[in-house]
């Protein structure tokens, strides 16, 4: 079936990771929370796609998370949200893809995207499952491979810039490394 195939690359590193929040201060959601409806169902019924994986896939994290391939199904350019996400403080697991750093080196704005190496793999996901994170503290993301876990006040709001296309943003109270269980 293909969810069997398509759900996994998109979602398997996130859906078995716990979010240690206290109860009350942050719901726990998934990537899967941020597809509206017809683009959950749209991946559902879409072709197995090559991601780009391969022994050939040698990214060096250059390239942006832009669609390049316009023959790809319209899911994959996704802008559309769920807008009661809007507004809400979440606690949800990713990889970083790095974009600003203050003057110790610390990342202050990163995208949070579903799988690691989203830059390096083709396709990257849509921009409905791309969250711009600011995190004024900073946090030290010598390991990009590493999933962390971001927690704070999402909003729905479309971003673009030379990287990539986010539907959601994200002001990040606490983000800290995820160690597993």
């Amino acid at each position: 079936m293909l969810l069997k195939r398509l759900l996994p690359c998109f979602f398997s590193c996130l859906l078995t990771l716990p979010t240690l929040v206290s109860a009350g201060e942050a719901r726990e959601v998934d990537w899967l929370d941020l597809l509206p409806a017809e683009d959950y169902q749209a991946m559902l019924d879409m072709p197995e796609l090559d991601h780009g994986n391969g022994p050939d896939a040698n990214g060096d994290f250059t390239t942006s998370l832009r669609q390049d391939n316009k023959s790809l199904p319209e899911v994959m350019y996704s802008t559309r949200v769920v807008a009661s996400m809007d507004q809400q403080q979440i606690s949800i697991g990713g990889y970083p893809v790095p974009i600003e750093s203050d003057a110790s080196g610390r990342y202050t704005q990163f995208f949070l995207v579903p799988y690691a190496g989203a830059c390096i793999h083709v396709p990257p996901p849509p921009p409905n499952q791309i969250i711009l994170v600011d995190y004024p503290a900073g946090i030290d993301l010598s390991d990009i491979y590493q999933p962390l876990l971001v927690e704070g006040l999402l909003q729905v709001a479309q971003t673009s810039n030379a990287l990539a296309d986010a539907s959601y943003q994200l002001k990040a109270a606490q983000v800290t490394l995820y160690d597993g269980p």
